[in-house]
């Protein structure tokens, strides 16, 4: 795939889903109490509808902000892009790269992601570091 300067694009790619678990666990206790309310008496169910509607809208936030960020590797570039109105990108050139570091808990072995250092860039929650760190390496000089 080209992109419009000519870059040849090796990776896009979303962080690890691991990302959304605190999120989701929060509006899923939300909900729970909010669901508990909502089967007392008058006036309970009020508030426990707005709070599952208050954990409804989190974690669609959560996942909305999961699915707007993404991990781009090209032949000349590593870049984080994240957001939807306003597009941020922290980006770092492979040829000015120095050391490419992958950082890995057990968790994170067990379940396939980590923290990716190249040069000043720390992308967390990477899925399958280790094979991009290969591919940094292989593109950097």
């Amino acid at each position: 795939m080209r992109k419009d300067r000519g870059e040849l694009t090796y990776l896009d790619s979303r962080r690890h889903g691991i990302v959304l678990v605190p999120a989701l666990l929060r509006a899923f206790l939300i909900a729970g109490v909010g669901g508990f309310l909502v089967s007392l008496a008058w006036p309970f169910p009020l508030p426990g509808a707005a709070l599952v509607a208050v954990a409804a809208i989190l974690a669609l936030r959560a996942v909305w902000k999961w699915e707007r960020t993404h991990v781009i590797m090209t032949d000349e570039r590593l870049a984080v892009v994240r957001g939807t109105l306003r597009r941020r990108t922290a980006a770092v050139r492979l040829d000015r790269v120095g050391a490419v570091e992958v950082d890995q808990s057990l968790l994170g072995r067990v379940l396939g992601y980590g923290t990716l250092s190249a040069g000043p860039l720390e992308v967390t929650y990477v899925p399958q570091p280790r094979s991009v760190y290969g591919l940094v390496e292989s593109r950097s000089p």
